[in-house]
């Protein structure tokens, strides 16, 4: 590889030109062991400090790289000093546990440098290069506005009021990383990998999820960033979320005592021969957490939903809670002596278009034998309906051709 090809790659990764990091392939580069990395780019840093444009503190630099321990002592003995190491070259340095709250490290090149446990309070990172760095460290109140953070390491990171306004977060890990009031805005975070974030009022808009040769697309959460950026590019996927919404079919109940656990997978058994998708979902589970946000979830995803109410104390609360908000066909079904819990007959009224009548059946050979006619076939049937309900073109009338039917009509309630 050319040197201009090595110089533009560099670029594009936010590694510093002269770097001795910038002549490697990138994937070579991530390879590197902590220690060697380090004590060559200190060396590097330490040989050209004279030649460096920018303020930096040439003092300061000497001290930060002897290491946390000197410089942490030297800091305590200074309060009150600023510290200027804008522009310094720390690539690969070792600055775990160093104390540089406040510190103005703005343009300043840290690829690859070590932060496990840094105190980076209010530091002010902007326009740094951070490439690789291990940023495990407290970062609260930390300006990183147009810093560059390709495949950094921010895992259980705490950026809590951080800025990170128009950061390159490309390939960067975040998990657990704590970003609650953080300003995320117009980042650019392809490839990132982020779990069991904290982001409470977090502002998380324009971010790119595509990388710089694709046309630009954003979004406004970075949790679901990763999915949206799947499903536009993997097909697999796509195939998985079309095969659920044509196959999927929820069903609700209880699976003891053992007799209903029979039913329920006898029921089971017979879609997946018929080439549905069954989710059951069992009423029986601990009551101390609340499923009804999970089973509006399964139902928005289900092609219709199967509902055995046999026992009076199936939970009527989640179906109350999905019944109305999805235009889906639920099946509800009764063992032939049950009765089914207060107010169902409610909620078979209200949402008569697609909650069917109740099936009752007196064991389950009865049940798996009229299967298609029973529930399937009319499930199906109630299903075309509303797609072509939902998909029939709204009319429009004039007021003034409204014809008034009842005008003759007498009117008890004014005593016309």
């Amino acid at each position: 590889m050319s040197y201009e090809k090595k110089k533009q790659d560099s670029i594009n990764y936010s590694i510093p030109v002269d770097s001795p990091y910038s002549l490697m392939p990138i994937d070579s580069i991530s390879e590197i062991q902590h220690n060697e990395c380090a004590a060559a780019t200190n060396l590097y840093a330490v040989t050209h400090i004279s030649n460096s444009d920018s303020m930096v503190n040439d003092d300061q630099l000497r001290i930060l790289l002897q290491g946390a321990e000197a410089w942490n002592k030297r800091k305590e003995e200074n309060r009150g000093n600023s510290v200027d190491l804008s522009g310094a070259n720390l690539s690969g340095a070792d600055l775990c546990g160093a104390n540089l709250s406040g510190a103005n490290l703005t343009g300043a090149h840290l690829n690859f440098a070590y932060f496990n446990g840094a105190n980076l309070y209010r530091a002010n990172l902007s326009g740094a290069y951070l490439g690789f760095a291990d940023l495990r460290s407290y970062l609260a109140g930390a300006i990183l506005r147009g810093a560059h953070l390709y495949a950094a390491n921010l895992n259980r990171a705490c950026l809590k009021d951080a800025d990170l306004s128009g950061a390159d977060l490309s390939l960067a890990t975040l998990v657990e990383t704590n970003l609650e009031k953080a300003t995320l805005t117009g980042c650019k975070i392809y490839g990132i990998s982020a779990w069991e974030l904290k982001l409470e009022d977090a502002k998380q808009n324009d971010l790119v999820i595509t990388p710089p040769n694709e046309p630009v697309i954003t979004v406004d959460n970075l949790e679901v960033a990763q999915f949206i950026y799947l499903l536009l590019h993997n097909e697999k996927i796509r195939g998985v979320i079309d095969t659920i919404a044509r196959k999927a079919v929820l069903i609700l109940g209880r699976f003891t005592p053992p007799e209903r656990k029979a039913v329920l997978d006898a029921l089971r058994e017979e879609l997946r021969k018929r080439g549905y998708l069954p989710i059951l979902f069992d009423f029986e589970k601990p009551s101390s957490r609340d499923f009804t946000e999970t089973i509006r979830i399964l139902a928005g995803m289900s092609l219709f939903v199967i509902a055995d109410i046999s026992n009076p104390k199936s939970s009527p609360l989640e179906l109350q809670a999905t019944v109305p908000d999805y235009m889906i066909p639920f099946v509800p079904m009764i063992q032939e002596g049950e009765e089914p819990f207060a107010m169902f007959n409610d909620l078979r009224i209200k949402y008569d278009k697609w909650f069917l009548d109740t099936r009752k059946y007196d064991s389950c050979d009865s049940l798996i034998r009229n299967l298609d006619k029973a529930i399937i076939n009319p499930a199906l049937k109630v299903h075309r309906k509303l797609v072509e309900e939902k998909a029939r073109e709204q009319i429009c009338v004039n007021v003034e051709d409204v014809e008034d039917d009842f005008a003759d009509e007498v009117n008890p309630a004014i005593g016309l």
